[in-house]
């Protein structure tokens, strides 16, 4: 099917491997939507090979990170409520 946007949104306590986490995800292509939450195209064995990166990372910690496949005509169904936040803005300030 090639690649879908993966949206993937997480809870993680402890800051440094939040961090950890978010600079993964980063690498892997995706940008930052919101605080806890990363988004950008992945194929399905871009999806594996992110699942089992984080599983690595976070074994063991207390987390919660879900990982959703999403079609571009369902991602862009979305509805945004509020002001648009750059992130990679503040990103740049806190890195």
């Amino acid at each position: 099917m090639g690649e879908l946007i993966t949206l993937v949104i997480y809870d993680i306590p402890d800051d440094k491997l939040r961090l950890k986490v978010a600079k993964y995800l980063k690498s892997k292509g995706l940008k930052r939507i919101q605080k806890s939450a990363f988004a950008g195209p992945l194929s399905t064995a871009g999806r594996v090979e992110l699942a089992a990166g984080l599983r690595r990372i976070v074994r063991g910690e207390k987390v919660n990170i879900q990982i959703y496949p999403l079609t571009p005509a369902s991602f862009n169904q979305r509805v945004v409520i509020g002001v648009e936040i750059k992130y990679d803005e503040e990103e740049r300030l806190i890195t």
